[in-house]
């Protein structure tokens, strides 16, 4: 199995948004992600734009651009992401204070993770915790 030999995430989920500026704001302002790159269209919707937390990364664009990954995203549901981070808490007094709709609060789980989860102004489910599985490519 190939892997990144320089540290570089091999998984990145990519999202497709109606109002992808709406959605940089809100995955920067409420949920902490921060902007490593935006490309924007002539007409200001946004072509790719990529956002990183911790060692991790999504990239994402505005829908109704065309090609074929529009084309094959088009009846796709809203995603779900999983997110590792280091304080559960504050995570999510963060993502509250910037209006978040909270699907649930901070809650220990079974198998030693504290998770909590929020579903974004498009549909899509972030889950924030703390369990990371360790990959061994």
């Amino acid at each position: 199995m190939a892997g990144n030999e320089d540290g570089r995430p091999s998984v990145y989920p990519t999202l497709q948004y109606a109002d992808a500026k709406a959605a940089i704001r809100q995955l920067t302002e409420a949920f902490g992600f921060t902007g490593l790159a935006v490309y924007e269209d002539e007409d200001g919707s946004v072509a790719h734009a990529e956002l990183v937390q911790g060692n991790g990364a999504v990239m994402l664009g505005s829908k109704g651009k065309g090609g074929r990954f529009d084309e094959a995203m088009k009846n796709g549901g809203p995603s779900g992401v999983y997110v590792v981070v280091t304080d559960v808490d504050a995570h999510h007094r963060r993502a509250v204070e910037h209006g978040a709709e909270i699907l649930m609060p901070p809650t220990d789980q079974d198998y030693g993770s504290r998770d909590y989860m929020a579903r974004d102004l498009e549909g899509n489910i972030w889950s924030f915790g703390t369990y990371a599985p360790e990959v061994r490519g």
